[in-house]
């Protein structure tokens, strides 16, 4: 078996210029594939379906940063720009075992899935209000900007019981968060600040609590016990981040997959295909999620012919998994809203870390996707496909924009 120091490593491009072609040189890496993150961070890449679930409910892999032998030797600086999201505070994605339970717990007494079905009518809502306010006259719009992100802003905003008068800045700061081209220096204030914004909603809802997801958490209790104004912080921007992210990611990869599948795009249309079904098979074919950051290896775990070596750490690489033929047959590279696999996919992960706000992400697309081909059923890309830009995200399949033409 060959272990960390044996095997090349496949720089991840730090402007993902290239997502589908990364992804499947990290398949053909093997299930297990060594990985340079943008900063020069060695870690292990799993890239194959049935590697990846096992590695998801394996527990030699932890959240605690501090198994890391890289970040215990100093080697990963403070600043590194994607330290928010290897260490980003203590919440249910960095706890293991039974304070994981705990935590997860205390967050489902919240999240549950009658708050989730009660924001239905708010987001159909929301969405007639977004779609009104487009060109009428079938122009060219920034549909990314004018629909796909704002939507979920809304909704996370609403959820949580954030004022909508932080959404820009908001925007602003998870693009630092995300973004591989942050400045050091910035890091740090981007972090500070975002917490900072995360407790002052604590602090407004506990003097005057209301029908939200914060006030909820602050009165969450499992047997006299409840989260502490930390772990409240931390999963606020944590269900902020990959609530809005995750969703934004869903909506413009669908309609980038119909208009470059026109065949795709006329079953949906007619009728002969369902909606769930293009949303399923967007999630497994161009997932949200690139990768997610990080895990950490308790001592050595084998994988294939290959070590992940105690003290190492592992990212999870959703954009190559969603095509592993292994899992999805040889035809795993196209998009196929009829595929039977395609409610197969783990692109919301899998085992305890997998994510609590996957059923809001699929509510909102659900009610989107329909509604906004209803309204412009001819809508397709005003550019061609192989100009549109990535943002320099690792862990998202985030564009820059998506310029439409609507064609009512």
């Amino acid at each position: 078996m060959t272990t960390g120091t044996a095997a090349p490593r496949i720089a991840l491009d730090p402007f993902v210029t290239d997502l589908d072609a990364e992804s499947a040189a990290l398949r053909a890496a093997g299930p297990l594939a060594a990985v340079e993150l943008p900063g020069g961070v060695p870690v292990w890449a799993v890239t194959h379906h049935a590697e990846a679930k096992a590695l998801l409910t394996d527990p030699r892999l932890v959240k605690d940063i501090n198994v890391w032998g890289a970040w215990r030797r100093g080697e990963i600086p403070a600043d590194w720009p994607l330290i928010g999201l290897a260490n980003p505070g203590r919440s249910m994605l960095t706890a293991d075992g039974a304070d994981h339970r705990r935590l997860r717990t205390l967050v489902a007494q919240a999240l549950t899935p009658r708050r989730v079905e009660r924001m239905r009518e708010r987001i159909a809502k929301l969405t007639q209000d977004l779609l009104d306010e487009l060109p009428a006259d079938g122009g060219t719009v920034d549909l990314k900007a004018a629909f796909a992100y704002p939507l979920p802003m809304y909704v996370i905003a609403d959820l949580m019981g954030m004022e909508e008068a932080r959404l820009p800045r908001l925007k602003v700061l998870f693009e630092k968060f995300f973004s591989t081209q942050t400045p050091p220096q910035e890091v740090g204030a981007t972090l500070a600040e975002l917490a900072g914004i995360m407790a002052e909603t604590v602090t407004a809802k506990r003097a005057d609590p209301g029908d939200d997801l914060t006030s909820a958490l602050i009165l969450a209790a499992e047997d006299g016990d409840r989260l502490t104004d930390e772990e409240i912080v931390s999963t606020l921007q944590l269900m902020v981040a990959a609530g809005h992210e995750t969703t934004i990611s869903l909506i413009v990869n669908a309609v980038v997959n119909l208009s470059t599948h026109p065949e795709q795009r006329a079953l949906v249309l007619s009728g002969r295909a369902d909606w769930s079904a293009v949303i399923e098979e967007t999630l497994r074919y161009s997932t949200p999620t690139s990768h997610v950051l990080i895990r950490f290896a308790t001592e050595d775990v084998p994988v294939g012919d290959k070590v992940i070596p105690a003290g190492d750490a592992l990212i999870v690489s959703y954009g190559a998994i969603g095509r592993d033929e292994t899992a999805h047959g040889p035809t795993a590279g196209s998009f196929d809203i009829t595929r039977e696999t395609r409610n197969r996919h783990i692109s919301f992960g899998h085992g305890p870390h997998v994510c609590p706000g996957a059923a809001l992400s699929r509510l909102e697309a659900g009610i989107a996707l329909p509604a906004l081909y209803d309204r412009f059923p001819g809508l397709d890309l005003a550019v061609p496909a192989s100009e549109l830009r990535n943002k320099p995200v690792v862990t998202q399949n985030d564009l820059f924009e998506l310029p439409v033409r609507l064609n009512p």
